[in-house]
């Protein structure tokens, strides 16, 4: 046992497979083995919020909670100026999800562009400018999602930028477009 500072884990002296056997017990330790119908249950949750159960499972597990909202940027759900409706498949996708859809309308469009493109959508505020400092992409993505809990929200983005958005409002996690809409 080494000492003040020491985690406890296994010696480094030691060969890399003992390491990984030890690691992996500690982990299988670790992790709960869930019962089936909590299984069932969050499959049936991921499917209601159209997403993959192991993309679900991972927001569950890093961030202990379910998710109730999806925040969408107008790039994720090809608004534009030349073309300001949605197109058919993202419409009747964000017409069954089961939770809050709320979504940044990127400039030039305004947010009632946006709202017009979808009127399915919940709110639709202004998304943080190309760029913004990280202070200001924190309150205007904070502006957005009012009182629900920032970790309890999932960002649907389309460009790199918009990942910081992800980090700077605190969100659960952030999916591409391509993912989520299956395209």
């Amino acid at each position: 046992m080494g000492g003040i500072g020491h985690n406890g884990g296994p010696s480094l002296e030691r060969g890399v497979s003992w390491r990984r056997h030890c690691w992996a017990s500690a982990r299988e330790r670790l992790v709960p083995v869930l019962p089936i119908e909590v299984v069932r249950t969050r499959v049936k949750r991921a499917q209601a919020l159209g997403l993959d159960y192991r993309t679900y499972a991972g927001v569950r597990a890093a961030t202990g909670h379910d998710v109730v909202a999806f925040l969408f940027s107008s790039n994720a759900l090809r608004v534009s100026l030349v073309r300001p409706a949605m197109p058919v498949d993202r419409v009747e996708k964000l017409a069954v999800v089961q939770c809050g859809r709320l979504a940044l309308a990127v400039a030039p469009l305004s947010p009632g562009m946006v709202a017009a493109a979808n009127p399915v959508l919940d709110e639709v505020h202004p998304a943080p400018y190309a760029l913004a400092g990280f202070g200001e992409m924190r309150e205007r993505v904070r502006a957005a999602l009012g009182r629900v809990p920032a970790d309890q929200v999932i960002l649907v983005g389309d460009l790199g930028l918009e990942r910081d958005w992800c980090a700077a409002g605190r969100l659960a996690g952030y999916l591409p477009a391509e993912r989520y809409f299956g395209q």
